[in-house]
Formats: structure tokens, sequence, C-alpha cells
């Protein structure tokens, strides 16, 4: 009974520290024409910031192979980073051009 139970918390150890280890799901690097490029990171918005993956998917974002390019004007008109960094949510995309483009 003890190794039932032994075995039982260890599994659940592990799957635990693989979920939260996928959680962030990592940094994505946008290669831009006529600026510099920009990574944004998964473990800043959803771990530190405490952003559910919700938020973001599938509402505004849908997968890598399913990204569409966004023009900074369409973010200024709050579609996709401009949709929460409006100056009112979080930094505005307008006036803040290095956090985004170092």
């Amino acid at each position: 009974m003890n190794k039932l139970l032994v075995s039982m918390v260890v599994c659940s150890m592990v799957c635990t520290a693989t979920a939260w280890g996928a959680v962030g799901g990592g940094d994505i690097s946008f290669s831009l024409t006529g600026a510099s490029n920009v990574i944004f990171s998964h473990d800043a918005h959803v771990i530190k910031l405490k952003q559910k993956c919700g938020d973001c998917h599938y509402r505004l974002y849908t997968t890598t192979l399913q990204r569409k390019d966004v023009t900074m004007a369409q973010m200024q008109a709050g579609q996709s980073c401009g949709f929460c960094h409006n100056g009112q949510r979080a930094f505005d995309v307008k006036a803040s051009c290095t956090k985004c483009h170092p």
C-alpha cells in the first residue's frame, strides 16, 4: 500500500512539474523589416504578470502557423499587442517603442 501511495505522489509531482514547465510557452521572436526584431516573452506575461493563456489565445492569437503580420497602426487601433498595450491595461505601444524593439 505504501509503495502504491509513494508511486502516486511521485507521478503526480512529475506530471505537475512537466505541466508547469510548459505553461510559459517560451519566447517567440518576430523578425521585422524596417524595425528591430521583437521577442515576445510568454514567461513575462504568463508567469510574472499572472495572465491566463485564455486572455490572449484564441481571441487575439491563434498559433504561429496561423499568425498574420500586424502593422503598428493596427496595434495602435487595438489589434494584436495593442489590445492590452493601450496605455490603460499596459504600457502604450505608441510611446514605448524600445520596450519591444530594443
